[in-house]
């Protein structure tokens, strides 16, 4: 990954356009820590590494009104029991030390090398059909998708051309700050219409390129704002058998 796509360094360049977001370096200690296998669990949440790291991790959080959603440089813990049931929120220090370790995504990027310091910001409960996926190529908008594919939202119809005039117009404005002009971003529009960054990706695979269906496609014809396709109705007389 490119050094660039990680939060503590766009974040300094796109400050105003995201959450406001804490930082906590980590020691090589506490990275090899975080990249132990699952059988060392017990010690990745009882050392005395582990207790400096929820010690450090108290002061930003007590910033933050409410719950945190907690990340480390290059990904979020996306596939743990936490990130499932409760979107990623954590109060406490000691929770969010806890739901890094079990992910195997951020054990994955820690064993890498790729983990510098937890990220830590206000968690919002985001509305699933105000976030989406923008393929930036060249500093230009090629292509815009529904992120959350969950089902068809009607409520986009009306807005598609809508909100693709406002992500091409946000990427136009904010190219001139990017120090890879091929990447991928994610976003979300708020309530109030405000375009707000919630992560960097490297343009191709391993990124998923969700409703464009694939990488290997002509990118030279911006796509516009794809969503996914309302259900199918079926009418008249309609014969089943097994």
């Amino acid at each position: 990954m490119d050094a660039f796509l990680k939060t503590p360094n766009w974040y300094t360049l796109f400050s105003k356009y995201t959450f406001p977001t804490y930082f906590v370096k980590l020691s090589p200690e506490a990275v090899a820590l975080l990249a132990s296998k699952p059988a060392l669990e017990a010690n990745r949440e009882g050392s005395a590494i582990a207790a400096g790291v929820i010690a450090d991790l108290r002061k930003p959080l007590a910033k933050i009104p409410g719950n945190a959603f907690v990340s480390v440089d290059c990904c979020a813990p996306t596939d743990t029991e936490r990130f499932a049931g409760k979107r990623g929120a954590v109060f406490s220090a000691r929770s969010a030390w806890k739901y890094l370790t079990r992910s195997a995504k951020v054990r994955a990027a820690a064993a890498a090398g790729e983990v510098e310091y937890i990220c830590l910001r206000p968690f919002r409960r985001i509305s699933l059909p105000r976030e989406f996926r923008l393929f930036i190529r060249n500093g230009e908008l090629a292509a815009m998708s529904q992120y959350n594919l969950v089902r068809h939202y009607y409520r986009l119809d009306g807005l598609r051309r809508k909100y693709w005039k406002m992500a091409d117009k946000f990427v136009t404005r904010i190219s001139g700050r990017l120090a890879v002009s091929t990447l991928v971003m994610d976003i979300y529009i708020t309530s109030g219409d405000e375009i707000l960054v919630i992560d960097l990706n490297p343009w191709g695979a391993p990124t998923d390129p969700l409703l464009l269906k694939s990488w290997d496609r002509d990118w030279s014809t911006p796509a516009g704002l794809v969503l996914m396709d309302p259900p199918v109705k079926i009418s008249g007389d309609v014969n089943v058998s097994f």
